[in-house]
């Protein structure tokens, strides 16, 4: 049988998949690791942990198939790894996207002036989130490091780019335009690393991957007795973006994974925002860039796996459903999901988690309904940010973990007071990847994708006298005096 395979290394976990000519899963690996919280606001994972999960899934679906036209690579962005260019050996431990600990530089870097220049390069923002303060830090903060990178021994990538260096032993150091455009150094309108950026950082340009469009020949992977061609590379976020099929301006879509991402297309269009959403690139595909304005929110899965394991309110992530209220009260409970700062349209880099309005009455069910509910309250500012940047959106499509939560969901569509839609297949970060290094060996094309079904999937309509906006207003309450206070 003919198959693409998706490498898709998320936050938590790394998932390798089988897909058919249809898009279709025909095999599967999941593989999770712990991450590592070393100081407050600081996230990391041990980069053997992260390869030997991606072992772990791809040798056994690559054992199982046997026709495999290209693989795709799809992965947590803005993570940075530094590694020595002989070895290959990383100098410190990945750190993640999440992690805040360079929101002094940050302030500093702001206080200098530079922000503004930043953000017209890159279309990001000046914050931890992205990758060119960690690189710095590391540099920094590593016995050795800055001596060495400027002598031209180091190297930096983001999740994917480690991936094809130590899957191809080093004969690969590429990265796609998506990854590139997260760290802060890509100058997404010139389509380049930019030295004035380089510059601001104190990052050597040597340290930084050739960049190339998502679909292309970023070389082979050699496995057992598999050689197989890598055509396709792609930020997991974008790769959501692709694989709802989301190819012409305007289209968005919602994954809640880990954190949770809204993104629009804006076509050739680079939109800059002016209500604290981000604009980068969509995508690198069949010789065109896409742009996309998106909103990021830190915590989404992340709350329920704390619930989960820290709280023991539950034993596993699907019986959340069990404590969440239909009618999404909770009992005057309020939950801002700040674990390591919160993200559009409010960057606060200090902010930190809250419960609010507990007595002596209230219940699990009360703090996990409001705990759903105040990524609810995120997404509706994200959806009001847009509509300040021109853009409204009429109806939603969700993918990921947490849209296998009916509950949740209907909720969402209440709140939002507009139709949410799940599709099918709730894989479409792994199912972009391998519409990626489909496009990518001239497998299909973006029109066949377009005619090609999906999947029916679920459609959910809001129901009337469900959503109750005075929560909505507690809730912006409680986070501005947090944000006021950490300030």
């Amino acid at each position: 049988m003919t198959v693409l395979i998706a490498l898709d290394q998320g936050t938590t976990s790394t998932r390798t998949v089988a897909f058919d000519k249809e898009l279709q899963i025909i095999h599967s690996e999941q593989k999770e690791y712990p991450l590592i919280y070393p100081n407050d606001g600081w996230v990391e994972i041990e980069p053997e942990e992260l390869m030997n999960s991606v072992y772990a899934t791809i040798d056994p679906v690559l054992d199982a198939c046997s026709d495999i036209i290209a693989i795709g690579i799809t992965n947590q962005r803005e993570t940075t790894l530094v590694w020595d260019a002989d070895s290959g050996q990383p100098i410190y431990n990945a750190i993640v996207w999440q992690d805040r600990r360079t929101a002094e530089q940050c302030m500093q870097l702001k206080n200098d002036g530079v922000e503004e220049n930043i953000k017209s390069k890159t279309g990001l923002l000046l914050d931890p989130y992205f990758s060119a303060t960690k690189i710095s830090w590391i540099l920094d903060n590593v016995d050795g490091a800055r001596e060495k990178a400027d002598a031209g021994k180091l190297r930096f990538g983001t999740v994917d780019t480690f991936l094809l260096w130590q899957l191809t032993c080093g004969d690969i150091y590429k990265t796609d335009v998506t990854n590139a455009s997260r760290t802060n150094l890509y100058n997404i309108h010139r389509k380049e690393w930019d030295a004035e950026l380089l510059e601001i950082f104190n990052i050597p340009s040597s340290m930084l991957p050739e960049v190339h469009s998502s679909d292309s020949n970023f070389g082979t992977l050699v496995r057992g007795d598999k050689t197989i061609q890598i055509s396709g590379v792609i930020g997991d976020q974008q790769s959501a973006l692709v694989g709802q099929r989301c190819f012409q301006s305007g289209q968005m879509k919602a994954t809640f994974g880990t954190g949770c991402f809204l993104m629009v297309n804006t076509g050739d269009e680079s939109m800059q925002s002016t209500s604290g959403l981000l604009n980068t690139i969509g995508y690198g595909l069949s010789g065109k860039v896409s742009y996309a304005l998106e909103g990021s929110i830190f915590s989404a899965g992340t709350i329920i796996q704390w619930l989960r394991d820290n709280m023991e309110f539950f034993s596993d992530s699907s019986q959340s459903i069990n404590f969440l209220q239909a009618s999404g009260e909770s009992n005057g409970v309020l939950f801002v999901p700040a674990f390591t700062g919160i993200g559009a349209p409010h960057w606060n880099s200090e902010i930190r988690a809250a419960f609010y309005g507990l007595t002596r009455d209230s219940t699990k069910t009360d703090m996990v309904t409001a705990a759903f509910k105040s990524l609810i309250y995120q997404v509706i500012d994200i959806k009001e940010a847009l509509k300040i940047d021109g853009i409204e959106i009429n109806n939603l499509s969700i993918d990921g973990g947490m849209a296998a939560n009916s509950m949740f969901c209907q909720l969402l569509a209440d709140c939002l007071g507009q139709e949410v839609q799940v599709p099918s297949s709730l894989e479409s970060t792994a199912v972009g990847a391998a519409i990626t290094a489909g496009i990518g060996a001239h497998f299909f094309s973006i029109d066949d994708l377009q005619k090609m079904q999906s999947g029916n999937g679920t459609i959910y309509e809001p129901r009337s006298k469900v959503f109750n906006s005075n929560d909505l207003i507690e809730w912006r309450k409680l986070l501005r005096v947090l944000i006021e206070t950490y300030n």
